[in-house]
């Protein structure tokens, strides 16, 4: 009963190892066909399979060519936006001195796009005045007349000095008039309105229009955005955390607003948070806020309310930018570089197959097949994960999975050798799988906690092309940990109780006396007195074997055992 033991264990491992692979194909066939966004092909880089191309140009206030500095946060910033949801394998580069470059694989959809064009300017105006978006007015006649262009003469300039941004000095006759008149259908609507003065935005749906004063904080004040539900009524918002000037800032512009909901001054008990020239969300101040802690609600999405957070996140640009152009571009090293990637990945395949089956025979094929089961579980998780987190195999990933067959193949071998040294110890077939396994697996463990550290470090520091050889590298490793674990070492413990393994079958790999097990201990031989040459040959070969693997320690204690034998050794060898 006690042997049968771990054959009900192995069992059950392997069975809980099927499940987990239809479990997985489970997610990607609903990602395939419930949600359709996912594929029973692995998404490919840039490199490999081309893309889209965005020429990004820089504007600043004064119009002047940006600094060199200033479009290298921007890229960085623009870069990070990219990666948020994932290992995207995006090419970002500056160009000119004046544009960005930005290369994504693939076809580019609108909210990637959107999370590129947008320059995230946040500004915190406060609001003078609102109206409905319309252009026209009911006249004494009941007929429907557009508003007059604003007259050139009109007053621009304030009669008094305002005192904050809420002071309706800012709204001169001539602003006024051009709120009137303004068109929030209009594209060419400016959107980078200097931040000392005031402004005229609308809403996201073009239904509603502000007027609003001077910009009193930007997005620079922002340490942290992120999304999530109101408690009270469930609605989606983004919770900001403002650095601490920045809570100073509206700390003072807060209570301001406030004691205006008090006096009933509204609309000027609101504030506007604008994002790039257009109004997101316009909330009355409720009360004072001084921990520098707001949130923007409104009608937001949780795709909406994610994509906001992340642009918030990674920081205002400090410069604005318009799209000079946007491109499929072809890929870089293409369908041929694949294909020789996938070549020198099947040659290495294969070669590890004939060396496994040189050396170990039969049970070679044991790491056969621990490679094309660890094979099928990446080839699902590289499926899964270009749904989920947007990755995307490059060259260098490519490059990642074909170095992860020799460490894959390193670690059935440790666990093999140490089988075959309890069999050259004289245990038996079964209590060797199950001591070997027990030392091999702290090697093996130490060992790919060594390799999962390095492909960490290489992911953080490394230059993002070489980010895809850093990931594949890490998730494959994992998976061999897992492999090793619940397939190799069942595998293993069934195997050792067959005939043919367990007899120790000369094609076995497992063969005692080929691998020179003839000694009792580790001091004192067995030699067989046998009338065959060839025999005699066979132990003659396989005590030097047993000699080659003692110790220093052994081999004197061996030669001073030899000393004392009387001349009748051979016979108590075979006692």
């Amino acid at each position: 009963m006690a042997s049968s033991s771990p054959v009900r264990h192995a069992w059950r491992v392997l069975l809980g190892l099927l499940l987990v692979t239809g479990v997985l194909f489970g997610i990607n066939a609903a990602g395939v066909y419930v949600f359709g966004k996912s594929s029973w092909a692995p998404e490919l880089a840039l490199d490999l399979q081309g893309g889209t191309q965005i020429v990004l140009q820089a504007e600043t206030e004064e119009g002047n060519p940006p600094s060199a500095e200033q479009l290298d946060q921007a890229a960085s910033i623009i870069r990070q936006r990219v990666d948020a949801s994932g290992v995207a394998e995006a090419d970002i580069t500056t160009e000119g001195g004046r544009n960005i470059v930005v290369q994504i694989p693939g076809v580019a959809d609108e909210q990637t796009r959107e999370r590129i064009t947008s320059s995230a300017q946040l500004e915190f105006r406060a609001v003078l005045a609102t109206t409905a978006a319309t252009t026209s007015f009911v006249g004494d006649d009941g007929n429907e007349t557009p508003y007059p262009s604003p007259d050139p003469s009109l007053e621009a300039t304030p009669t008094a000095e305002p005192t904050d941004g809420s002071d309706l000095n800012w709204a001169t006759p001539k602003l006024q008039a051009e709120f009137l008149a303004y068109d929030c259908a209009n594209p060419d609507n400016p959107t980078n309105v200097p931040s000392e003065q005031p402004m005229i935005a609308c809403d996201e749906t073009g239904q509603e229009k502000f007027l609003l004063g001077p910009a009193e904080l930007d997005g620079t004040a922002i340490d942290d955005a992120a999304s999530g539900r109101d408690p009270q009524n469930g609605a989606w918002l983004v919770q900001l955390t403002m650095n601490p000037d920045g809570a100073d800032k509206f700390g003072k512009v807060s209570t301001r607003l406030n004691q205006n909901r008090i006096d009933g001054l509204s609309p000027r008990d609101q504030f506007a948070f604008v994002l790039d020239g257009v109004v997101i969300s316009a909330p009355r101040m409720n009360g004072v806020i001084l921990d520098g802690r707001p949130s923007i609600s409104g009608s937001f999405t949780q795709e909406s309310a994610t994509t906001l957070a992340d642009q918030l996140k990674y920081g205002a640009l400090p410069l604005s930018f318009t799209v000079q152009s946007s491109d499929t571009v072809s890929a870089t090293l293409g369908t041929q570089q694949l294909q020789i990637g996938l070549i020198a990945g099947l040659i290495g395949l294969i070669l590890v197959a004939i060396y496994s089956l040189i050396v170990y025979r039969a049970l070679g094929t044991v790491i056969i097949a621990s490679i094309a089961v660890m094979g099928v579980l990446t080839y699902i998780v590289i499926c899964i994960l270009a749904w989920r987190l947007g990755f995307r195999l490059s060259l260098a990933g490519v490059a990642g999975l074909i170095v992860s067959i020799g460490f894959t193949a390193d670690s059935f071998i440790v666990y093999f050798e140490r089988i075959r040294d309890e069999l050259r110890d004289g245990k038996s077939i079964t209590s060797a799988v199950e001591d070997g396994w027990g030392r091999a697996k702290r090697t093996i463990y130490i060992s790919k906690s060594i390799n999962i550290l390095a492909a960490l470090v290489l992911y953080i520091l490394a230059d993002s092309t070489v980010k895809g050889f850093a990931f594949t590298l890490g998730l494959t490793t994992i998976i061999d940990v897992f492999i090793f674990v619940i397939f190799t070492h069942p595998v293993m413990q069934l195997l050792a109780r067959t005939r043919f393994f367990g007899g120790g079958h000369k094609l076995s790999g497992l063969d005692p006396e080929a691998l020179g097990a003839v000694y009792r201990n580790r001091s004192q031989f067995r030699e067989v007195a046998t009338a065959s040459a060839g025999r005699g040959a066979r132990n003659s070969r396989s005590r030097g074997e047993a000699e080659r693997r003692q110790t220093i320690a052994e081999r004197k204690r061996a030669e001073a055992l030899a000393g004392d034998r009387p001349t009748n050794a051979g016979s108590e060898g075979d006692a």
